[in-house]
């Protein structure tokens, strides 16, 4: 009887022996089939644009195909969706910007999902900094003098955005709140036309990244008041950080990040994570976002999970207190 017993455990602890070799191997032959990278957004934005150099990196480290999926609707909650409820084998993983896991569950009154349940995050890729830009019609030149005269005229001042609940919304009601300032919310469909009426003077205030605004500073249109950061940003030396006009704590970024179905096996979302670090330090991908004004982000992936946990629960205070209901 105590043999059968000993060799029943020695069957078993071999039994899952091999499960976890099998666990690992699979691992390692990451991909074993084509990846599909999910994103919310149309082609040629921030996401899209991360998805398909991830996409192209996989394709050639390994020779197996990897091809971005868009799936648009409902700020990108469409996408996570999808990605929370295919098979967790690695075989789909989804590329997302930040307002998608932090600010959709707040804003968004139908989610079809639990952001910090369904998904695992798998490693963060970039950050795109967030900028306050003032329209150069308006009578002021720094950031404590655009201040000093919106406490004087409450009211008087807006902040264009790319509709109520978006990152650009709360990222400048964020900033009017820091700064005890007192202006109107006028929502866009799309901080593109937000920034176009930023430019012709008919807003005053627009949050956005450098892309975007880019034009606008070239031409005179537009001046950046300060970079949400807690340093300056090295292709704006002159724009100061957060901290310099006494907002230490006002610091937005849009960045940018991997996701997996949660039940995706450890080893496979170490690998994944893997793959994003390699890419990372790749050359040709380092041109690609230098150019695009992007910074890398170097976290570990349980340090991406705590990041994107205490980055849900700032956010679900910033939309509370800008009385944001959802819809």
């Amino acid at each position: 009887m105590t043999i059968n017993r000993t060799m029943m455990a020695a069957a078993i602890g071999l039994g899952l022996l091999g499960g976890l070799a099998g666990q690992g191997a699979a691992a390692q032959d990451w991909p074993a089939k084509p990846v599909r990278i999910v994103v919310g957004f149309s082609p040629g934005g921030l996401a899209d644009q991360i998805g398909r150099l991830f996409g192209d990196f996989v394709t050639r480290e390994t020779g197996q195909t990897a091809v971005v999926e868009n799936r648009t609707g409902a700020a990108g909650t469409i996408a996570m969706d999808a990605v929370a409820k295919a098979p967790p084998d690695g075989a789909t993983i989804g590329v997302v910007i930040a307002g998608q896991l932090i600010i959709n569950p707040f804003v968004q009154k139908q989610m079809p999902l639990d952001v910090l349940k369904d998904l695992v995050p798998v490693a963060a890729v970039v950050d795109a900094p967030q900028l306050i830009a003032m329209s150069a019609e308006v009578p002021a030149k720094t950031a404590q003098e655009f201040i000093a005269l919106a406490k004087s005229k409450p009211g008087q001042f807006s902040y264009g955005s790319a509709g109520r609940g978006s990152y650009p919304h709360l990222s400048a009601a964020e900033f009017a709140r820091a700064a005890g300032i007192n202006m109107v919310h006028v929502p866009y469909r799309g901080n593109a036309p937000a920034i176009t009426d930023l430019m012709a003077g008919r807003v005053h205030i627009v949050s956005s990244s450098i892309g975007s605004l880019q034009a606008g500073i070239d031409s005179g249109r537009v001046r950046i008041l300060l970079a949400a950061t807690k340093r300056r940003l090295s292709y704006l030396p002159d724009v100061p950080a957060s901290p310099e006009i006494g907002l230490p704590d006002y610091l937005m970024s849009a960045w940018v990040g991997v996701i997996a179905p949660a039940a995706t096996p450890k080893a496979t979302v170490e690998r994944i994570h893997a793959f994003v670090g390699r890419m990372l330090k790749d050359t040709a991908t380092q041109r690609v976002l230098t150019t695009s004004k992007l910074d890398p982000i170097a976290m570990t992936q349980a340090e991406f999970a705590d990041f994107v946990r205490a980055e849900h629960s700032k956010w679900g205070r910033i939309v509370r207190e800008a009385g944001v209901e959802p819809q």
